[in-house]
């Protein structure tokens, strides 16, 4: 099979929904885990769902839930990992026309 933007663009958008999905329950359950003084997702698992594809649901959730939006040095990384994801699928968009 031959790999094109028409076979591949489904399959980004697919992975994209899904790890947006899991990224945004995975904030509301730190959020809610936060609140309860409970045990939290480490910040690196939430950097690498992130950087998954998962940072639309991500900046979701930061919003929906109001978690992780003060916290400076989180926040940069979590544009940082967004950024590097962009990059990388632009990346393979180009290289597979």
């Amino acid at each position: 099979m031959t790999l094109t933007l028409d076979t591949l663009a489904p399959v980004l958008l697919g992975v994209y929904a899904v790890m947006s999905l899991i990224t945004f329950v995975t904030y509301g359950a730190d959020k809610s885990a936060a609140a309860r003084g409970a045990w939290r997702v480490p910040e690196s698992t939430l950097h690498l769902l992130a950087l998954a594809g998962g940072w639309p649901g991500a900046l979701l959730g930061q919003q929906v839930f109001r978690h992780k939006t003060r916290k400076q040095p989180f926040y940069a990384i979590f544009w940082g990992t967004a950024i590097i994801n962009c990059v990388a699928v632009v990346w393979v968009l180009t290289a597979v026309r």
